[in-house]
């Protein structure tokens, strides 16, 4: 039974990983026959859905992103955090808040997306949070912008217990990294990587397992082989490229790449644009993942950066009767009936090769 439910988290997991021994193994580490319990409910309710076209949903999430802050120190054309465009509140989520979803949440939850929207070392108790975590036996995930790894905070990385530290270098040079990473500066990131990369190393760390993330857009798309250099100049364990969400998309967008596997989207024969994946009317992510945002609102994904559509909160209600609650029933449904009703799952990478390498 063991290696049946094991089986399961199989494919799911190598969408993040590819063959790195010390990040898979600690990854599995982290399964208990209660968790492996969870994940075969998920999935078992997931497959009868599909199977009778109406929402049918056991156990609690596997996954949750769970939102530091809202706050941002760059201005990044496509992110509400950088174009400090929320209509919702902005704030540092609080420790004793967070403990307490952790604590109801950390016998079913394997894994912890430390991250939505802002920059996660902004807030200050971010690596304690992360700590408490750890000491739950989670899987914990975090992504920056690299501007906060100064030594004392790569120290304190190490010290945390993280997992995976995905940093974010969009450019091999200050030209190309700015046109996107607006107000950043790349020495500063690439500093930062090799601060973590010392402090790993000074104390015999395997984790956090550390990714560059590059997401090719058309400015960057040629700098793709120097990332690769780059990386393993300094010693980071892993490159993976992303395709880029933009929200104009219909009549072009110079973000766009022009090498067609690095994009979402695609031409057509009348000029327009349109998504290049099919999207169908279901989603594995509204049965196995959410987000709860700095303030405890409960979201359905990542696509849903302003938190409109709101499930539930977790100041007035527990997170059990929010997942199996009927707003999340009806959402569900909702999808089933058509992905075009609900505006965030239009743009969706359901079906979608997010990471092109």
């Amino acid at each position: 039974m063991f290696f049946t439910f094991t089986f399961l988290l199989l494919p799911f997991y190598f969408l993040l990983v590819k063959f790195h021994h010390h990040d898979i193994s600690n990854f599995f580490s982290k399964l208990t026959p209660r968790r492996l319990w969870n994940v075969a409910k998920l999935f078992s309710s997931y497959r009868l859905t599909n199977w009778i076209g109406k929402p049918i949903q056991w156990g609690l999430p596997m996954t949750i992103s769970i939102e530091p802050t809202t706050a941002c120190n760059l201005r990044c054309p496509e992110c509400p955090s950088g174009l400090r465009a929320f209509t919702r509140p902005t704030g540092n989520l609080k420790s004793d808040f967070f403990k307490g979803i952790i604590d109801e949440t950390c016998r079913d939850l394997l894994y912890l997306i430390f991250y939505f929207q802002g920059e996660p070392y902004i807030n200050p108790h971010f690596l304690d949070m992360v700590k408490y975590a750890r000491s739950k036996g989670i899987y914990t995930i975090t992504s920056t912008n690299g501007h906060f790894l100064n030594n004392e905070n790569a120290r304190k990385t190490i010290e945390s217990g993280l997992d995976r530290l995905i940093v974010s270098v969009d450019g091999t040079t200050q030209e190309t990294y700015e046109s996107y990473r607006k107000e950043g500066k790349l020495e500063v990131v690439l500093q930062g990587a090799k601060n973590v990369v010392k402090w790993k190393k000074k104390l015999k760390s395997k984790t956090p397992h550390i990714i560059f993330q590059f997401l090719v857009v058309r400015p960057n798309e040629h700098q793709i082989p120097e990332i690769y250099r780059l990386a393993k100049e300094i010693g980071i364990n892993e490159v993976k490229l992303k395709t880029a969400q933009v929200y104009d998309y219909e009549h072009g967008n110079e973000l766009i790449p022009t090498i067609r596997k690095y994009a979402r989207y695609e031409e057509k024969q009348d000029g327009t644009w349109q998504v290049k994946n099919k999207l169908l009317n279901h989603c594995w992510k509204l049965w196995h993942a959410c987000v709860v945002t700095w303030d405890g609102l409960v979201v359905p994904c990542c696509f849903d950066k302003d938190a409109t559509h709101q499930l539930g909160d977790l100041k007035d209600i527990s997170f059990r009767e929010i997942w199996q609650g009927e707003k999340y029933s009806r959402f569900r449904k909702t999808l089933l009936n058509g992905r075009d009703k609900i505006d965030i799952c239009t743009n969706c990478t359901e079906g979608c090769k997010v990471w092109a390498e």
